[in-house]
C-alpha cells in the first residue's frame, strides 16, 4: 500500500502545481471527501461544488480562495476533493472553511453542508478534513 502512496502524493502535488501555476513548495492542498447519509443515487448530471473560503468577516460575503466543480457521472458518494491554494494567500489572522453542495442539472440544490468545516493551516503541504457530511434539502 505504501508503494502506491508516494506516486499518488507526487501526482497530487504536480496537479496542484499545474492548476495554480504556483511552485508546489508554495502551495497547500486541502483534501477530503463528501458524502451524505441517505441511500439515494444521484442523477449522472448532478454537479458537485466544493469551496474553500476566507470567512473572517461576519458582515461581508466570504472571499473564495479555491473551488472544485465536477459532475457525478453516475458515481456514488463519497466523492474526493482537493483544493489548492498559494501559501502566500493565507493570512494566519483569518478564518477559513470548506463548504460543499450538490445540485441537479437545472441548478436545483439537492444536498449541502450545514455545519462549518474549519480549516487550520499549519506548516504542512496538505490539510486533510476527512469526510464532510452533506444534508438533503427539500
Amino acid at each position: 500500500m505504501l508503494r502506491f502512496a508516494a506516486p499518488f502524493t507526487i501526482a497530487l502535488t504536480l496537479a496542484a502545481c499545474a492548476s495554480t501555476g504556483v511552485p508546489a513548495e508554495r502551495t497547500v492542498a486541502v483534501t477530503g471527501s463528501i458524502a451524505y447519509g441517505e441511500r439515494i443515487a444521484l442523477p449522472p448530471t448532478a454537479e458537485i461544488e466544493v469551496r474553500l473560503d476566507d470567512v473572517s468577516l461576519a458582515d461581508a460575503p466570504a472571499n473564495n480562495m479555491a473551488t472544485q466543480r465536477f459532475a457525478s457521472e453516475g458515481k456514488r458518494v463519497p466523492f474526493a476533493f482537493s483544493l489548492t491554494v498559494d501559501r502566500a494567500d493565507i493570512d494566519p489572522r483569518h478564518s477559513y472553511a470548506v463548504s460543499a453542495r450538490i445540485t441537479d442539472a437545472d441548478g436545483k440544490l439537492m444536498f449541502i453542508t450545514d455545519t462549518r468545516n474549519s480549516v487550520t493551516f499549519g506548516s504542512g503541504s496538505t490539510v486533510d478534513l476527512g469526510t464532510l457530511t452533506l444534508v438533503k434539502t427539500h
